[in-house]
């Protein structure tokens, strides 16, 4: 089947034929997509264009965050849109190792993968023309105000490494669901306006030579349905904690907190009422899971995809994990680790988490701090539970647009939802002003404020307040809709929506990064099959021989399999399905690595007819 395009992808699309076609002299293309309107497709549809045009040669994709590499690798081997585009070009999720593209027609990297190795991208940038697609461009601060930046010593690195290869790429995508900062600051490589008299607005400017800028706002993309509208439900409560001087407070209710919003909110997020705004969150995914069961026609123990998840966002790590056993504890044992997934920087799986969340139809439930808001691709999140502290308008954005996309599993887009649970602060309330009536294209420099009038942004994990909680109570639950906001541009016509998703029956196509990882385990567990083999032959001493028989295989076959593309890895398996790793140990006879350690065992071993 074909799927339509949306008014920015449709729009982006002419753009890259006529540079394609050589009709413009546009080689920076700004797309200002709402978060969740289908930013994904556009380096796909630019990609495709260009590179069999020959402006460019391959692609760079340069995304915030790891968990979003795989995104963007599925993006490119959808089954759908490969028809639809008439395509036929992979890219891989890369490390910081030569050769980044491996055979492919381009790679996907971090922004901190380029700053910790900046002068390998740009040599690879030196040797072939490339199309430059960066997501999320707003956390890359313009040069020329790092000197006044807060807290941004990495997203100065970032942009000091990124410079280089926006001026050496052939074309620039430029992607991000919001064109301002938190800090009011400029974004890197945007063109904007020179302000005017005492004008404290910054804009950008839509006229600038060889730019071409694409809007997507939040109502063009309601209109087309290709998100959801939002559902909030916020939650009152009162609270008591200890100040700094060890004097008790209290609130009777958070939403008339005034100058007491921050520290009321810090302990509300830690004590009772965030328990009650979980079990409320929890139990309304619980009931509307149960419902699409029942009107799906599956049973309780069927893995069935658009039932709906909850995604959890924690304030810290340490009140995230007290989050993880409280909803844990509501499953049987078996269940729990089953259901209940954490993804925090302190987790070492985090990533598989995530992937499992997006991909499977359980866990249901994930909770996270900081990891898995911004560009997670996972239609299946009905519900969310906003216990953070953070109010900047762009980060709210971006988590509550994790529970706005179609889930083409779901069923019809007007049996669908998207609910947030959160404090009812005034904070919140001011995010919610400012997101149904600002205008998504300008940035207002933030003016100096008082000493008690209360910020916007938020708490800022630097600035915590030191209080002691106490207690606190939810005493009230409203629930509100939110208006679509302001056009970018004019409105046009409704057309069906679908997501990004390989539709039931298609074949499956496997991201090459993963297609790499599961190969050199493969090829891991093969070598260690023939160890064990001669091991029980008496060919070799027992727990001896696997990193003999690793360095013989990299001996015939020229190189690690770290380093391998993976046409080299399928190969390096067919060779060992074939041919025996203890018929090729003279490779090593006279590796001194091998004779220390042959000697520190205690004797030496013996790999077929050879010593070492």
């Amino acid at each position: 089947m074909t799927r339509p395009f949306r008014r920015h992808q449709e729009m982006v699309s002419n753009i890259v034929r006529a540079i394609a076609g050589r009709q413009t002299d546009v080689r920076d293309i700004l797309a200002a997509v709402t978060p969740g309107g289908g930013k994904s497709l556009l380096p796909v549809i630019a990609a495709a264009r260009l590179i069999e045009a020959g402006v460019a040669e391959r692609v760079c994709w340069i995304v915030p965050r790891d968990s979003l590499r795989l995104q963007a690798e599925e993006a490119f081997i959808d089954p759908v849109w490969r028809t639809a585009l008439g395509h036929r070009l992979t890219v891989r999720a890369a490390e910081n190792a030569p050769d980044p593209c491996r055979g492919l027609q381009g790679y996907v990297t971090t922004y901190q993968a380029v700053a910790a190795a900046p002068e390998l991208h740009l040599a690879e940038f030196q040797r072939h023309k490339y199309l430059l697609a960066i997501d999320e461009l707003h956390h890359l601060p313009a040069l020329s105000d790092h000197d006044n930046l807060i807290n941004a010593a990495d997203e100065t690195a970032w942009s000091h490494s990124i410079l280089p290869l926006l001026e050496l790429s052939a074309v620039r995508l430029l992607m991000s669901g919001t064109l301002q900062r938190t800090d009011g600051k400029a974004i890197l490589w945007l063109p904007y306006k020179q302000p005017q008299g005492a004008r404290r607005t910054r804009e950008i400017d839509f006229n600038a030579e060889s730019w071409a800028i694409v809007g997507y706002s939040r109502r063009q993309a309601l209109a087309e349905r290709a998100v959801l509208p939002v559902t909030f439900g916020a939650l009152d409560g009162d609270a008591e904690w200890r100040d700094p001087l060890s004097q008790q407070r209290t609130v009777d209710s958070l939403s008339q907190s005034g100058e007491l919003a921050h520290d009321a909110l810090f302990t509300v997020l830690r004590t009772e009422f965030a328990d009650s705004l979980l079990r409320v969150a929890y139990r309304a995914c619980r009931d509307h899971r149960a419902a699409r069961r029942k009107a799906m026609g599956a049973g309780p123990g069927d893995d069935t995809r658009g039932l709906g998840k909850l995604l959890v966002v924690a304030p810290d790590q340490a009140t995230a994990w007290r989050y993880v056993e409280s909803l844990r504890s509501r499953f049987p044992i078996d269940l729990r680790e089953i259901m209940v997934r954490a993804a925090m920087s302190d987790v070492a799986d985090s990533q598989e988490a995530i992937a499992e969340f997006r991909m499977r139809p359980f866990p249901a439930i994930l909770v996270t701090v900081s990891m898995a808001y911004e560009g997670m691709d996972c239609p299946e999140i009905t519900h969310i539970a906003c216990l953070t502290h953070i109010r900047s308008r762009p980060w709210l954005e971006q988590m509550i647009a994790r529970a706005t996309r179609v889930d083409p599993h779901a069923g019809d887009y007007d049996g669908q939802s998207a609910l947030v649970y959160h404090p009812d602060d005034p904070m919140f309330r001011s995010f919610r002003h400012q997101i149904e009536t600002e205008q998504g294209t300008k940035a207002r420099v933030p003016k100096r404020r008082a000493q008690h009038a209360l910020p916007l942004e938020g708490l800022d994990r630097e600035r915590v307040p030191a209080i002691t909680p106490l207690h606190s109570n939810a005493t009230a639950l409203r629930f509100d809709t939110v208006a679509p906001g302001p056009d970018f541009g004019s409105p046009s016509p409704s057309t069906p929506a679908d997501g990004l998703h390989a539709q039931p029956g298609l074949p499956l196509i496997e991201p090459p990064s993963i297609a790499e990882h599961r190969l050199r385990q493969r090829i891991g567990q093969m070598v260690a099959a023939q160890v064990i083999e001669d091991e029980d032959a008496h060919l070799i001493r027992r727990n001896s021989g696997y990193h003999a028989y690793n360095a013989i295989l990299k001996r015939v076959l020229g190189k690690s399999r770290a380093e391998m593309t993976l046409a080299e890895l399928e190969a390096a398996v067919g060779w060992l399905e074939r041919n025996r790793l203890s018929d090729h140990s003279a490779l090593i006879d006279n590796d001194p690595q091998y004779r220390w350690s042959s000697s520190k065992r205690g004797g030496t071993i013996r790999l077929g007819p050879h010593k070492f």
